[in-house]
């Protein structure tokens, strides 16, 4: 009889699982603009070492696949390897017996139609379609595409100003960034290969606190070129475009709603992530640079629009996303139910209501419903709830602002949809009620959710705060529009139908991140200039030091630490505490240098995309 052991059946399952983890890295690093069928020859065959080899469709299946699509890496296929290959991997995906194989095809067939431009180049044009090419994988995946090795090299150096200067190349606002990007960056960060992401954000917070963006100074203008042009909105789009504009010797005049520049940053932003202090000393060195009027208190109507086309030279619409959806609940029109947006509005400008003593529902699971909970917690409501229709997994909030909240005593209730809201005698919200769900098949990337066979649920709440998105205002008369409220451009931003004019950031993409909006004024700003006959070239004053040898020694990762909770949920003071400078340095140190090592310099053309 077999003797039992409560061992693995293999001693090398933990070296195994390590290798996997090792293996997992890699993919995690994958660095943009490889070729996608490449990608997806080497995804092929790591499922085909894993197949048991019981099943036909695994077994002789995948490795055919591998060979048709090699011949289609080698170009030496046409139109019929393609139309093979789908039919071969809708084969195996729908008769091989497990997950392997199934999963194998099925991202396959994704990939194809995902990349079908890539696979028709390689089979039409025997080659890759142009912009197909090793990049520098952090500054590719950085909207306004800053020269993240560079700054941090000069801030590892103890060249904090110049630091400030190397990120303003590409983005006027090394404060605001340094507190609130989303650091998209980080994600393909090759020092993952080695142990995590460099904190790429952290220090730029810690450039910024060394160096204050309004003390360092700017570049030199260059000679007025007579040309002006008018930008609608002072939010960081705008302000982004005024900024190079100016630069380039034009007369910039920003028009703006409300009575302070800074658009949804200090309007949809609260104080304790961004500090009005420290997004002001953006604003200030945005417009050091001369030549920008700001008109503030002007909304612009049909009279206006029209008049400012013919006035000036060109005019580039940044009008950010500054009204918050709604839901259609009976007992939505009640005192005490607001847009998440309505309050941080009326917070950018210094108007705090009172909430001590009360009940907040808040609404939905995105950044914002986090920064309506945390908001809530500090104008002193007694009880804080976060409803979500889905699981707190399934939240589009960043992981740490979900935390924090937590941390600050903010109840998440999860798989709730909302109901209705109740409303007591005096038409003031009492309650919120809500229907229980489950999660179910996933659709849109997230696994959805149905109505559960549960009774529903009433959250008692005195305030209910709505945070399920972010609309446009309405278009004016005249403008093109690919939407009911975003205008319609074409790929340099000129709106479609209009001689002179450029739109950007919100209004045409939607509700994005304050990265997004940078990029798209820079964008506009050079092809307002190109559009206006011109060629101008910037200079920044500020290189890149020379690389320095790689150190591969493992290392924890540095992390910006937050004020304890207890402390901070009181006030509206900053929340994080930045870097010491010996954590900075650590940080500095652990870039690998990509822009020297394994992608060759910087090229020029990275101002022309988004």
């Amino acid at each position: 009889m077999a003797r039992l052991s409560i061992a693995p059946r293999s001693a090398d399952f933990k070296k195994f699982g390590t290798f996997l983890s090792d293996y997992q890295r890699r993919i995690e690093a994958t660095p943009p603009g490889m070729c996608p069928v490449a990608l997806q020859l080497d995804l092929l065959r790591a499922g085909g070492c894993q197949t048991c080899g019981k099943c036909t469709p695994c077994r002789e299946g995948i490795p055919q696949l591998e060979a048709l699509v090699q011949e289609v890496l080698d170009f030496d296929a046409d139109s019929q390897t393609l139309k093979d290959m789908r039919k071969l991997a809708t084969v195996i995906r729908d008769s091989a017996d497990c997950a392997i194989g199934y999963h194998a095809a099925d991202m396959f067939l994704q990939g194809m139609d995902t990349f079908a431009d890539e696979y028709e180049s390689h089979v039409a044009e025997g080659s890759c379609q142009e912009g197909v090419e090793q990049t520098i994988p952090c500054v590719t995946q950085c909207p306004a595409h800053v020269d993240i090795p560079g700054y941090i090299a000069l801030a590892g150096n103890g060249d904090y100003a110049g630091a400030v200067n190397m990120i303003r190349k590409d983005n006027p606002f090394p404060t605001m960034c340094a507190l609130v990007c989303e650091h998209p960056c980080e994600e393909v960060c090759r020092r993952q290969l080695i142990d995590a992401p460099v904190n790429i954000r952290g220090i730029k917070r810690f450039a910024v606190d060394m160096a204050p963006a309004d003390t360092v100074a700017v570049p030199k203008r260059l000679p007025d070129t007579g040309k002006r042009i008018a930008v609608v909105g002072g939010g960081p789009s705008g302000l982004t475009c005024a900024y190079y504009l100016a630069l380039m010797g034009h007369s910039v005049t920003v028009f703006e709603g409300r009575k302070q520049l800074g658009g949804m940053t200090r309007y949809g932003i609260p104080a304790y992530r961004f500090p009005r202090e420290l997004l002001d000393r953006d604003i200030r060195a945005v417009l050091s640079v001369g030549n920008i009027e700001v008109k503030l208190n002007t909304w612009m109507h049909k009279e206006d629009e029209e008049r400012i086309c013919s006035e000036y030279d060109a005019v580039y619409v940044a009008v950010g996303a500054q009204i918050g959806k709604t839901l259609r609940l009976e007992g939505s029109d009640a005192q005490g139910v607001m847009s998440a947006v309505e309050l941080l509005g009326r917070i950018g400008d210094d108007d705090y209501p009172d909430f001590t003593g009360k009940k907040v529902a808040i609404i939905g699971g995105g950044n914002v419903a986090m920064d309506c909970c945390r908001t809530a917690v500090r104008l002193g409501a007694e009880e804080v709830t976060c409803v979500y229709r889905r699981r707190i997994e399934d939240m589009t909030a960043l992981p740490a602002e979900i935390e924090s909240a937590m941390q600050e005593g903010v109840e998440m209730m999860t798989l709730q949809a909302p109901d209705s809201i109740e409303v007591d005698e005096s038409g003031h919200c009492a309650a919120l009620i809500t229907q229980p769900q489950m999660i179910g098949a996933v659709k849109g990337g997230r696994p959805a959710p149905v109505k559960a066979n549960k009774p529903k649920q009433r959250v008692e709440a005195d305030i209910v705060l709505i945070a399920v998105g972010q609309d446009i205002m309405s278009l004016r008369v005249g403008m093109p529009a690919k939407s009911r409220k975003l205008y319609e451009a074409d790929d340099s931003l000129k709106a479609v139908g209009f001689d002179n004019v450029f739109v950007g950031g919100d209004c045409q993409t939607g509700p994005a991140t304050v990265i997004r909006a940078i990029a798209a004024g820079k964008v506009a700003a050079y092809n307002i200039d190109e559009f206006l006959g011109f060629d101008h070239r910037i200079d920044f004053g500020i290189d890149a030091p020379a690389a320095e040898a790689n150190d591969r020694t493992p290392k924890g990762r540095c992390e910006i630490a937050e004020r304890p909770a207890r402390q901070r949920k009181h006030d509206f003071e900053g929340v994080e505490e930045p870097m010491s400078a010996e954590e900075a340095m650590q940080e500095c140190g652990r870039c690998l240098r990509c822009d020297h090592y394994g992608c060759g310099a910087m090229e020029e053309g990275w101002i022309q995309y988004v």
